[in-house]
């Protein structure tokens, strides 16, 4: 048998797993935030670094000793020539941790370094042909086709894109509370339900939370289940925001197909995100919307985790 680990770091979190060349998972392991560029380089290190020490523990109980092969990291963040410098010197301590001891064989060539968007299309998929649509705190469409060429849409940040993210939907949702309550907007079921689930005696005591209280992007996002709930209950006003992001991802996912794929063949696009899940039926909307436009679409849901792409990637740098 031969080993690889396959990686997905991300803002919040870090998961690793182990494989061999069956695609059997031995051994996963999660750890804290690996965006070196939010938390810098030493602890993005720590973090990969507890991942595939949990990892490779629990495949110790089936297999000992571990020889890796090959490694892929997908991290957030990693899209330029710069940053994969950065990833290879992070390679280069994980090969020399005595906290790991792992005997390590890898070549340049099976060394995988990619953005999380290209493991999340792997996974998702099961192959790294087709679209992902990321919609979480923030949001990105990716698209790869079979000549190897690859189109990005989105993924610009929480001030510069993210169109339709959780973060958008939850501002969009307070935006048009406060406009309802001026008078310039319809009346929303939105203004008491922000009040309910913050305590707030007045949707004027909002502005204490959101600036003196300096939340920040993720606080601000986790708020977008009110204005899905709000939606799904019939609400007007929250159901025109749910459209509005659904138009987004179409759009962008319009953008990718026109750009690198012929329309001749069947073309699977994964949904992965925590917006998919909400109550309004943003992930039927968007479905229906996108087969409309192109009828050989097949939007699905995730099959593995991105992690498990990373995987499949770092296998597939053995045969390459």
């Amino acid at each position: 048998m031969r080993y690889v680990l396959g990686i997905d770091g991300g803002g919040s979190k870090t998961v690793c797993v182990l494989m061999d060349n069956s695609r059997q998972v031995l051994g996963r392991g999660e750890a804290g935030a690996s965006n070196y560029q939010s938390i810098g380089i030493e602890a993005s290190f720590q973090s990969i670094e507890c991942a595939i020490y949990a990892a490779v523990n629990e495949a110790r109980k089936i297999i000992n000793p571990i020889t890796i092969e090959a490694i892929c990291l997908g991290l957030a963040g990693v899209g330029r020539a710069s940053d994969i410098e950065v990833v290879k010197k992070i390679v280069v301590e994980l090969k020399n941790s005595k906290f790991l001891s792992i005997n390590w064989a890898l070549h340049p060539v099976n060394i995988v370094i990619c953005n999380d968007a290209l493991i999340a299309l792997v996974g998702g998929i099961g192959h790294d042909v087709g679209i992902v649509v990321a919609v979480g705190t923030g949001s990105i469409v990716f698209g790869r086709n079979y000549q190897g060429n690859t189109k990005r849409v989105g993924g610009w940040g929480y001030i510069l894109g993210d169109e339709g993210s959780a973060y958008k939907i939850a501002i969009s949702g307070m935006n048009a509370a406060f406009k309802s309550y001026d008078g310039r907007e319809m009346p929303t079921s939105l203004i008491q339900a922000f009040k309910q689930h913050l305590g707030l005696q007045s949707i004027e005591d909002l502005i204490e939370v959101i600036y003196r209280r300096q939340w920040g992007v993720k606080q601000i996002a986790a708020l977008a289940p009110i204005i899905d709930f709000a939606a799904a209950s019939g609400d007007e006003v929250a159901n025109n925001i749910i459209d509005d992001a659904v138009e987004e991802f179409v759009k962008a996912t319009s953008t990718v197909i026109d750009a690198i794929f012929s329309l001749d063949s069947i073309l699977e696009v994964v949904t992965i995100g925590s917006v998919w899940r909400g109550r309004s039926k943003i992930h039927e909307r968007f479905s229906a919307s996108i087969i409309k436009k192109f009828p050989f679409i097949k939007v699905i849901c995730p099959r593995f985790e991105p992690a498990y792409g990373a995987g499949l990637l770092a296998l597939q740098s053995l045969i390459e």
